[in-house]
């Protein structure tokens, strides 16, 4: 669901980065509140591990579309709301950044509709919610499902709202809305099973990494804290140098919608600002749709996996000791 720049009005842009900076610095300083340097290395391990899982494409039966793994709703469980906010915000900037995978121009919006909606509603008015009597594998179900859904169908919304309010009119407000909320629904519903999968595994091993976990689940952990990040980063690295090979081909839901709307998935982009900030990003673009320029060698998709896990890693840890998120 990550937005090109030709979806959105200069205007809409810049209104969408202060929202979601303002969002960011309130985590930041809700984190140093917290103050809990463990989740640094989880923070890092994590955004590696939803990095390489949207790298996933997954078939949508029936419809001709895809969809993959949004993850804010998946790093709220284990990091809780503003952490979690904090290391989709690194997640999207080096999908942004290094591989040309959603605007700059749309950065600030892709933030919103993908890392605010899951980490937020989905943390606070979902998660916590439905663990207050304690954390059961029934519950972590339920809640990873519902969670994606109602956080997916917000961000796919905010998408048809923010084009309306750009004035995009080969998009109709109406009829995109129409399209994009079914397919959403979709992939909200299979993103629900893979997300309560990955948590189930992490109740099984170390339960108390879950996002208000009691103290006593510690008792019950079958691995160390260590091991069980080695599994999850080894994880990352499988999916992103291996797996990512077996992705749909299939346009995602929102090119599928654009597709079916507009019957092209790429709008053209109009004005000085849109342009300049297509030559910002090929400039900074160095595996541009996870590839190696030039080149449609599959070694390009594992490379940008791998390399791209690593650099999220090195970007949110980077950042909590950069900019002294938590205090040892």
């Amino acid at each position: 669901m990550h937005m090109a720049d030709a979806l959105i009005s200069p205007a809409v842009a810049g209104t969408m980065y202060v929202c979601s900076a303002a969002a960011a610095a309130y985590c930041i300083r809700q984190v140093r509140k917290e103050n809990d340097p463990k989740k640094i290395p989880l923070m890092g391990i994590m955004g590696a591990f939803v990095f390489a899982a949207q790298m996933i494409n997954f078939t949508i039966p029936g419809t001709g579309s895809s969809g993959h793994l949004c993850g804010s709703m998946l790093l709220s469980a284990l990091l809780g709301p503003y952490a979690g906010f904090l290391t989709m915000i690194g997640v999207l900037a080096i999908q942004c950044l290094l591989f040309a995978d959603g605007g700059i121009l749309a950065l600030g919006c892709n933030i919103w509709n993908m890392a605010f909606y899951g980490c937020f509603i989905g943390s606070l008015a979902i998660w916590l919610p439905l663990m207050k009597k304690g954390i059961t594998k029934k519950r972590i179900w339920l809640a990873s499902i519902l969670g994606s859904v109602i956080t997916l169908q917000l961000g796919a919304f905010s998408v048809t709202l923010e084009t309306l309010l750009s004035n995009i009119t080969e998009l109709p407000f109406g009829v995109f809305v129409a399209t994009m909320q079914p397919i959403h629904l979709a992939i909200g519903l299979v993103e629900g099973v893979i997300i309560a999968s990955v948590l189930t595994f992490v109740y099984n091993a170390r339960p108390a990494l879950l996002y208000g976990a009691a103290t006593q689940l510690m008792e019950s952990a079958q691995l160390t804290f260590r091991k069980t990040l080695a599994v999850l980063a080894l994880s990352a690295l499988l999916i992103g140098g291996g797996l990512s090979l077996f992705a749909s081909d299939n346009p995602d839901g929102l090119e599928w919608s654009l597709e079916k709307v507009a019957g092209t998935a790429e709008l053209e982009n109009n004005g000085n600002t849109h342009t300049q900030a297509a030559a910002l990003q090929a400039v900074t673009a160095l595996l541009p749709d996870y590839t190696f320029k030039d080149s449609e060698s599959f070694l390009g998709t594992s490379f940008s996996g791998i390399v791209g896990s690593l650099a999220v890693v090195v970007l949110c840890v980077g950042s909590c000791y950069t900019f002294k998120f938590f205090q040892k």
